[in-house]
């Protein structure tokens, strides 16, 4: 199992996903929201839109702007189902626990920390 700096350093090797960052504009939302808001955030969108075993709109259900938390996603591999499977060997097809639901949360905070500090 690696830990959340590992599963960075690995992303920060794919050309797509090292592509992702956080705008003026998203930072400033983190900033006025805090990070324990933009956590309650990350956990709700886990929730609905990963968790569950049978996702319809799967591989379309996490917009690329909007908010940190979906740059996060798709910059982590965490935006999808199939992103999952390919880069953390998650089934499809069964609601992801809450153990689960917690790890994904932290990779995205741990990224949106990172990025919150490169000013």
């Amino acid at each position: 199992m690696q830990t959340i700096e590992e599963a960075l350093e690995k992303l920060k090797a794919s050309n797509f996903r090292s592509g992702f960052s956080l705008k003026e504009k998203e930072k400033a939302y983190v900033r006025k929201k805090g990070m324990d808001t933009i956590r309650r955030h990350a956990q709700d969108f886990v929730r609905q839109r990963l968790a569950p075993a049978v996702i319809p709109n799967d591989g379309k259900q996490t917009p690329m702007h909007g908010h940190p938390v979906f740059i996060a996603q798709h910059a982590c591999a965490c935006c999808c189902r199939g992103c999952l499977q390919k880069w953390y060997r998650v089934p499809k097809g069964v609601t992801l626990s809450e153990k689960q639901q917690n790890k994904i949360v932290n990779l995205l905070m741990a990224w949106i920390q990172h990025q919150m500090q490169d000013l």
